[in-house]
């Protein structure tokens, strides 16, 4: 491999929003995420919303006016 070239390669501590942490590699050292297999709906077969910066009332809002005005 050519030298500075790559990127460095670190390990790395995953935290998810849901408390659980791990390592693994990565050119970042820390990174942050929403979900994680321990709580993402697919792997646990609960299915539950993600509400990010109130998405899903703004969704609610327009649909309701929609609905109204037929």
């Amino acid at each position: 491999m050519k030298k500075g070239v790559h990127p460095d390669f670190h390990k790395t501590k995953v935290t998810c929003a849901c408390g659980n942490s791990f390592e693994t590699g990565s050119t970042i050292e820390n990174l942050k995420v929403e979900i994680c297999s321990a709580c993402h709906p697919h792997f646990t077969g609960v299915q539950k919303f993600v509400d990010t910066a109130g998405r899903v009332e703004k969704f609610m809002k327009r649909y309701d006016k929609k609905k109204q005005a037929t």
